[in-house]
């Protein structure tokens, strides 16, 4: 049966490609992004996750080390650990408003 030469073949090279379809990397094999432009809304956004994901988790394991900033801003340890990661929430959360009413209005 594996000699049988009747059955389809498929064969992507010789598909003609129409206009609209998007274009495929030859190397990966995924669709060309055709898009919007990831844009300067869209760093802003990443920037602000680096900060929410990175410096924050670190600030806070320097939180028993700086007592004494944390004291002169009439903060307790405690109330430092519960206010430091609502600060990047509650930004992340205005930029993410702010980025998609941007979006919509283009």
């Amino acid at each position: 049966m594996a000699d049988d030469e009747s059955g389809y073949v498929h064969r992507p090279d010789t598909e003609p490609q129409s206009a609209n379809a998007p274009s495929a990397d030859s190397e990966t094999g995924t669709e060309a992004a055709d898009g919007p432009e990831f844009g300067t809304s869209g760093w802003i956004l990443v920037g602000m996750i680096g900060v929410a994901f990175l410096f924050v988790p670190g600030a806070i394991l320097l939180l028993p080390s700086a007592q004494g900033v944390i004291s002169s801003f009439g903060l307790t340890l405690r109330d430092a650990y519960l206010t430091l990661p609502l600060v990047p929430a509650f930004v992340l959360g205005a930029l993410a408003v702010w980025s998609a009413v941007r979006s919509q209005s283009k």
